[in-house]
């Protein structure tokens, strides 16, 4: 019963219907092309800037992959620390020491940067 007292005085209390010979509102084409043109404007400029960024980026990480060599000290994706055993002939994958007796070979993309190594440490 609540609920349709409501619904009742909301009804009366809404405005009429705008009369069908009423003109639509004007401009509002410019008005969306107002409101959508700095936005466009926005997300196209990120998308040139990032992607400069990340082309930069990847060009880096393949001379770094280039530059490879045996005995050069490196940092993996996952932060294991090692030394670069051997590199694959197509510069695909990579072994790298860890340890004395340990060993892993892995897929180039993996070494995420070359490390100097600690002062006094002879290369193996």
């Amino acid at each position: 019963m609540f609920h349709c007292l409501t619904l009742l005085t909301v009804l009366a209390q809404a405005e009429p219907a705008a009369p069908v010979d009423a003109a639509p509102p004007s401009g509002g084409l410019t008005q969306m092309l107002l409101l959508l043109g700095p936005v466009l404007v926005v997300m196209i400029g990120s998308q040139i800037f990032f992607g400069r960024r990340e082309s930069k980026e990847r060009q880096k990480k393949e001379e770094l992959i280039a530059a490879l060599k045996k005995n050069d000290p490196v940092i993996t994706i996952g932060g294991i620390l090692g030394t670069v055993v051997s590199v694959s002939d197509d510069r695909r994958e990579v072994t790298i020491r860890v340890d004395d007796n340990t060993k892993l070979r892995m897929q180039a993309e993996a070494i995420r940067i070359p490390v100097a190594p600690p002062p006094g440490d002879k290369p193996a």
